[in-house]
């Protein structure tokens, strides 16, 4: 997205509040903010650390971009059961820019102290933080665990969605169901993108909050899509072409299961938090399911933290697992009597097909993390973090990883994160 659009969306909330500024009995504006101004770094050239669905992110060399954002947000109130939110997100992005994106646009009615209704562009609910995975003040560590918060790199929905808070005896129970579709643009390379496409989305989303413990339960359902990429297009097109030219019907029907289009794919996780005196606890367990070529994944992460006064030091363990990998059904030569042409041909595609499973998302590693908190002010905190990222099979979610790249590495990161 331009930098003109950038600034639009970032001046959006100013404007309306000052529209609103000069009609004292009109709707009832409300601005608010948050952001984080880090530095980023690791011990490594061979490859580049970054967030999910960043395109470049850092080496030895310090780089602000990685963990670095702004949002800004506006909440219109109409009137007790009509509101509206606005809330639009600069930061770096797929196409190695910073860039502007509408995060949320949506319409809240009230139908009842315990029922509400939501139409527009909203959080995808498919982790235990996605409402707030890019508000770094709200968060206790620098960064949400990229083992399982890379699984789904869809963070919006444009639809509808429905809320039902309920108390059972002393716990409370929030039960969210969203219906819709979505479109992102995901990063492949350094100067390589794709589009995402979500159709037909249904997410469900269920918090139980008794004293300091929370439990949620989550499963989201889509029909997906993978559009605009040529390596992939190119070899799928040529496995159809050699198994039409030779007469190989595998060779076809393996495109059409590798292919992403409107495939079938679910995420199912569960989460638990603990938030007791000075202990902090959480944790998240996930499974994200596919019909194509997108591999089978696990993915978990554990985090444990203590209170010291205005400081929260913390260490947490993530892990992703691939539980499948693409099945290389390509023959490996072709019988005797066919042209001369066609065993090359069969292992070029062979290659091709094997590298679908080092592709970024589909590989694994392990992550050991260590931090602080500092809550220097009210409305801002301090955080600095060391990861020991251990890739495995692969160069896990690094990207740019030159040839005979390996972990492990260390990636250290400093924020300043703050809301207002």
């Amino acid at each position: 997205m331009n930098k003109h659009v950038l600034i639009f969306l970032l001046a959006m909330p100013l404007a309306i509040s000052h529209a609103y500024a000069e009609e004292v009995t009109g709707p009832a504006v409300k601005i608010s903010g948050y952001g984080s101004a880090a530095l980023t770094m690791a011990d490594t050239d061979s490859a580049q650390f970054a967030r999910p669905n960043q395109a470049a992110g850092a080496g030895r060399t310090a780089r602000t971009g990685v963990d670095s954002n702004l949002g800004l947000q506006a909440n219109v109130t109409v009137n007790p059961w009509l509101s509206a939110t606005v809330q639009g997100l600069a930061r770096k992005d797929g196409e190695d820019d910073v860039g502007a994106e509408l995060a949320w646009a949506f319409a809240k009615a009230k139908v009842s102290d315990s029922f509400s209704v939501r139409i527009g562009r909203m959080g995808l609910p498919v982790f235990m933080i996605s409402d707030y995975r890019n508000v770094g003040y709200a968060n206790t560590m620098l960064r949400p665990p990229g083992e399982m918060y890379s699984q789904v790199p869809l963070n919006s929905i444009d639809g509808i969605d429905g809320t039902y808070q309920f108390s059972a005896g002393d716990t409370s129970i929030t039960t969210q169901l969203a219906l819709g579709r979505t479109k992102a643009t995901l990063a492949t390379g350094p100067a390589s993108t794709v589009q995402v496409e979500g159709k037909s989305i249904v997410a469900l989303n269920v918090v139980a909050e008794h004293g300091p413990v929370t439990v949620r339960f989550g499963r989201a359902e889509t029909r997906l899509t993978i559009n605009d990429s040529p390596s992939l297009n190119t070899l799928m097109g040529s496995l159809r072409a050699a198994g039409s030219g030779y007469r190989i019907a595998q060779l076809g029907e393996l495109a059409d299961a590798l292919e992403v289009k409107d495939k079938k794919a679910s995420f199912t996780s569960v989460g638990l938090g603990l938030d007791w005196n000075n202990v902090l606890l959480q944790s998240e367990y996930a499974q994200r399911k596919t019909d194509s070529y997108v591999s089978d994944s696990t993915s978990w992460y554990v985090m444990g933290g203590y209170r010291i006064g205005a400081f929260l030091p913390y260490y947490s363990h993530a892990s992703l697992k691939a539980d499948g990998r693409v099945n290389n059904t390509v023959p490996a030569a072709c019988p005797a009597g066919y042209p001369a042409a066609c065993t090359p041909t069969l292992r070029a595609l062979s290659a091709g097909v094997d590298t679908l499973a080092t592709m970024r998302n589909q590989l694994e590693q392990s992550t050991d993390s260590i931090g602080v908190r500092w809550d220097f002010h009210r409305s801002a905190a301090l955080k600095l973090q060391i990861d020991r990222i251990k890739p495995k099979n692969g160069p896990g979610l690094f990207v740019q990883a030159k040839p005979g790249f390996h972990g492990p590495v260390t990636v250290a990161a400093a924020s300043i994160d703050f809301v207002f």
